[in-house]
């Protein structure tokens, strides 16, 4: 049985387009380090448009 690529962790399908942003050269490289950095990244973008009243 092959392994399965991606399992979502939320009931609401993400969006098809992605949210995309240029960073500094070498913080791709570390962004990828980090553990779950994707899902971190979720959470935060949920609190600050919460905090920014979005």
């Amino acid at each position: 049985m092959p392994f399965p690529k991606f399992i979502p962790h939320n009931r609401i399908a993400y969006d098809r387009v992605p949210v995309q942003l240029k960073v500094l050269p070498g913080i791709r490289e570390r962004l990828k380090m980090v553990e779950n950095w994707q899902a971190k990244i979720r959470v935060y973008i949920d609190k600050l448009i919460e905090e920014d009243g979005g």
